[in-house]
């Protein structure tokens, strides 16, 4: 039964359908459903649009379209998951490094670290290295975790590592990287403590990082 109403969901976001994903996530938010769930479904329907866009399926229009209504969906959900956990674990600095526009994946994995109880200090999207390194320096905070879509954002990631390092914070900051073409040898490049496949595992990746720290 569940499985039936996770496909729905996603399937819905996926046809483009606003008022059916409104209706759905409403229902379910009022069955008790946890949000983090709901945002799993939706997190899988932008998968897949995300990948009818990369095979020529879906183009610029539908991949907005489907953005705005995500959107909205986190606006209903983020206030339900901020805290949800009890107490805060830790801080986490949060950007979509410079030169890199893209913030969906980042605002699924910011919305289910604060569901996990971090308080995430979201930066945006296009964060030049100084901006990063004054919040760290501000919030002290030991988990920083950078995004990107474009393979040409990759040596920005690395500029901002290295920024952290100059700044004399790496050793005190944990480093954790993600977005659709990140993988172990942009890791490597990178110079980054770990990259997250996805939002779960980036969540708990951010786990094991305050653990080790504990």
């Amino acid at each position: 039964m569940a499985q039936a109403t996770d496909n729905k969901l996603a399937t819905a976001l996926v046809e483009l359908e606003e008022d059916k994903v409104s209706a759905l996530v409403s229902e379910q938010l009022a069955a008790g459903m946890p949000p983090l769930a709901i945002l799993e479904q939706m997190r899988q329907g932008m998968n897949e649009i995300g990948e009818r866009y990369a095979t020529g399926a879906y183009f610029l229009t539908e991949l907005i379209m489907a953005a705005e209504i995500f959107s909205k969906v986190m606006k209903e959900i983020e206030p339900r998951l901020t805290g949800e956990a009890g107490g805060q674990v830790g801080d986490v600095v949060f950007a979509t490094v410079k030169g890199d526009v893209h913030d969906i994946g980042k605002n699924v994995v910011v919305a289910m670290l604060r569901g996990a109880d971090f308080r995430v200090h979201d930066l945006g999207v296009d964060v030049p290295p100084e901006r990063i390194i004054e919040t760290l320096k501000q919030t002290n905070a030991r988990l920083l975790g950078l995004s990107a879509l474009l393979t040409t954002s990759f040596d920005s990631m690395k500029t901002t590592v290295e920024a952290v390092r100059r700044a004399g914070l790496r050793d005190q900051v944990k480093i954790m990287i993600g977005g659709g073409p990140v993988d172990e040898r942009v890791r490597a490049f990178v110079g980054a403590d770990a990259y997250g496949r996805d939002a779960q595992q980036a969540v708990s990746l951010a786990r094991q990082f305050v653990a080790v720290e504990v």
